[in-house]
């Protein structure tokens, strides 16, 4: 699969209270099984996002750093899209365990060229588990110089100009979005 791939890790996990790259789930840290996940499928290159190169990062990933002023996902996808050498950018939070493969290859066959795919739970996108095509980075330049940093905004746009195609996210598949922000989400498995 010709795309790349970056794994989001750069929020500081204030509610969590400690770094989620390294919360164990099911007897694995969270960067290790979206690393796993991601492996099965970018062919290319995979990046880490963050604001500082993670400790747990390992030597054949690239780290890009959040461009700063950090604006959270924004900065790192904007700061992937400027690096990657292939037409579409496979986003993926660190937090998302229960995402798929199989849901993710097709969400890959959905893209074409100047396009990318957008999961949506009702009206509400998720952004972070989305595909972004490489023309998407004027609007996410145009947001990051911006004041609104949101992804929602962002993402809507991106709809708005064809960049971004809407796949309506069905109702078995809805727990593959679930991420972990707080241990009580961790207790509550």
């Amino acid at each position: 699969m010709n795309i790349s791939a970056v794994l989001l890790a750069g929020g500081e996990s204030r509610r969590m209270g400690k770094d989620k790259a390294t919360l164990l789930f099911h007897g694995k840290p969270l960067w290790q099984i979206q690393l796993e996940l991601l492996r099965k499928l970018a062919r290319i290159e995979i990046f880490v996002s963050a604001r500082t190169d993670p400790l747990w990062r390992p030597a054949d990933l690239q780290f890009v750093a959040d461009d700063p002023p950090s604006r959270g996902p924004l900065s790192g996808l904007g700061a992937v899209l400027a690096r990657m050498h292939t037409k579409h950018l496979l986003a993926l939070a660190i937090d998302m365990p229960f995402m798929t493969e199989k849901y993710l290859r097709f969400l890959c066959g959905q893209i074409e060229p100047g396009r990318g795919v957008l999961p949506k739970i009702d009206n509400r996108a998720e952004p972070l588990a989305a595909i972004y095509p490489q023309e998407a980075a004027a609007e996410i330049g145009a947001a990051l110089s911006g004041a609104d940093f949101s992804l929602q905004t962002l993402t809507n746009c991106l709809v708005a100009v064809g960049k971004l195609l809407v796949m309506p996210v069905a109702e078995q598949e809805r727990k593959l979005f679930q991420n972990l922000n707080e241990l009580t989400d961790l207790a509550a498995l």
